[in-house]
């Protein structure tokens, strides 16, 4: 009888071997569960060539194959250091995960964003792999401290460096802990235009962009930037990046959907309290030096009823906040999920529309969600009800939004999104960016704020060490954990040296691992997963006792494939 025997790596501290050079080949790092405060973590790490290039997919594959893209990154030595003791060289801390490798899987993949797991599929051979379909919690208050040497791109150039556009503010989190593992990081404040961006990333030749989400990634700016690798989006939406696109040009997108979701939850509840008090308007009088004093038309939120359209990670904390201070909850889904405490789940919309005080958005803008509320929803809403949309901009019909609140049938609303938003602050919001601007502004009892809701301290230091985590992971790695347009995919690192493991992405066809195992079939794999995700799938193999000649072998074969997309080579 045979057994086969599956290794699961604990996620909690990396921790890799110190290799004296010089060798051929290094090691990547392993995954221990060891305390920060042991001996064992004052390791360094060495790696040497990264090559990576992109092939173009035979005119017979899938519409919309992209031209040639160009060889893209080869990472020379790289150290870094896990422990902060007095002979190592100083650190910069980053707050983030406790490692680069692990992931938590508390991002929902439905397209109302309201599952706590996300299920996969694939395939694991030999001994060790590990898949990407164990739960795990994370930790945003760990520090991890690193070090990093600079990194070459390809051909091989050893004072260049992996170079990152990180644009629209990204948390200084994120920029130390790139820096920190030697990427050039290039930033810019403001966003950028099609034309503008398309001429910063090819004259920059950067490998990563990092976008939040006033940034637009086309189709165009993408075919268009051959050396791209990732594309990174410190938010929680990502339908401002051509995600098919991305996928066909082997480019993955990583997101952050769950960091800044008790920032949202709380400026719900304030815009709740707000509204019912009539705060805003009063306010405004006495900035205007008008004072008037009234109660007509205020509430207590006590014994209100509080309607969430969007059960997920932002819609579920809200549900707990909002009954702690003494409200009814009641939410829509489409799917059904397990309520918080004593919330309940309504069959339909309408259902929903009809017996809420406080109506709030929590999804996300999908051809589904376009113009979710307008006239007919409105309409079907309680006389003198809120509604509050801090989801996407599309997602409420706003001249009908107008509309109720002038004719009196909304008692107030709070708008923190819209459907044209500036592109830097300033005053930029006005009726050429949207036509109706004006007579927004004019309506009464209404809270105006420019797209805030994760704009916290706290939320935006997470976003940026989390992303920045799969950034790291995916260039040093080739896990692709957390990838909204990309199979889900990791392999525990590698332990000895003369190992070399492929990442390849290839067009989702019958026949493809018989190929690419038929290129292996002469070396030991000694691990190996794979996965699909529509049109594309993705490989990791570790390839042991090989040499620079038949790394070089194996990567030209694998790379002239009919079905590459992109193939990378660590080692």
């Amino acid at each position: 009888m045979e057994f086969t025997v599956i290794e699961l790596a604990s996620p909690r501290i990396t921790r890799s071997l110190s290799l004296a050079p010089p060798l051929p080949l290094a090691s990547l790092t392993d995954t221990h569960p060891i305390e920060p405060s042991s001996p064992k973590m004052n390791r360094s790490l060495t790696k040497l060539d990264i090559n990576t290039t992109r092939m173009t997919p035979a005119p017979t594959s899938i519409p919309g194959a992209t031209r040639p893209r160009q060889a893209s990154v080869t990472i020379s030595p790289i150290a870094i250091n896990l422990s902060g003791h007095p002979n190592s060289p100083p650190f910069t801390a980053a707050t983030s995960p406790p490692n680069l490798y692990g992931r938590s899987f508390e991002a929902a993949r439905s397209p109302t964003a309201a599952t706590d797991d996300i299920p996969t599929s694939g395939s694991i051979s030999n001994q060790g792999g590990v898949g990407s379909g164990t739960a795990r919690s994370r930790t945003s208050s760990t520090i991890f401290p690193q070090v990093g040497k600079a990194l070459t791109p390809f051909p091989l150039d050893p004072s260049a460096k992996i170079r990152c556009l990180l644009l629209e503010n990204v948390n200084t989190s994120a920029v130390e802990m790139l820096k920190a593992q030697g990427f050039e990081v290039v930033e810019n404040k403001a966003s950028l235009g099609e034309e503008e961006l398309i001429r910063t990333l090819n004259e920059g030749g950067f490998q990563a962009l990092g976008i939040r989400s006033k940034t637009k990634v086309t189709k165009k700016v993408i075919e268009s930037a051959p050396s791209l690798l990732l594309i990174a989006c410190f938010c929680i939406g990502t339908n401002q990046v051509d995600l098919s696109t991305a996928a066909r040009s082997g480019i993955a997108v990583f997101n952050s959907p769950f960091a800044n979701s008790r920032s949202v939850a709380e400026l719900v509840i304030g815009e709740v309290i707000a509204l019912s008090r009539q705060l805003g308007d009063r306010s405004r009088e006495m900035r205007d030096g008008i004072w008037n004093k009234v109660s007509k038309g205020c509430w207590e939120i006590r014994g209100k009823t509080l309607g969430i359209v969007g059960y997920g990670h932002i819609g579920s904390q809200l549900s707990v906040l909002a009954e702690s201070m003494g409200m009814n909850v009641l939410y829509y889904d489409v799917i059904p999920i397990m309520p918080l405490g004593t919330a309940t789940q309504v069959e339909t919309l309408s259902d929903l529309l009809s017996s809420s005080d406080f109506l709030t958005l929590h999804v996300p803008e999908i051809a589904e969600t376009t113009n979710l509320i307008s006239h007919a929803e409105i309409a079907q809403m309680k006389d003198g009800a809120y509604l509050i949309n801090n989801a996407r901009g599309k997602v409420v019909d706003l001249p009908a939004l107008v509309d109720a609140l002038k004719s009196g049938k909304l008692a107030g609303a709070a708008v923190d999104v819209y459907p044209h938003e500036p592109k830097a602050n300033g005053p930029h919001f006005d009726d050429q960016l949207n036509p109706w601007a004006s007579e927004l502004r004019s309506c009464p009892n209404l809270l105006l704020t420019p797209h805030i809701g994760g704009s916290t301290e706290e939320a935006q230091r997470m976003i940026g060490a989390e992303v920045a985590s799969a950034v790291l992971r995916f260039i040093n790695y080739g896990s692709t954990l957390g990838a909204v347009n990309f199979p889900e995919v990791t392999l525990r690192p590698i332990l000895q040296e003369g190992t070399v493991r492929l990442c390849h992405a290839h067009l989702n066809q019958p026949g493809v691992l018989k190929i690419v195992n038929g290129i292996l079939g002469e070396h030991n794999v000694e691990k190996q997963f794979t996965d699909s995700k529509g049109d594309i799938a993705y490989l990791l193999a570790d390839i042991v006792d090989v040499d620079e000649a038949e790394i070089k072998e194996i990567y030209d074969a694998i790379s002239k494939t009919r079905s590459n997309v992109a193939t990378r080579m660590l080692f």
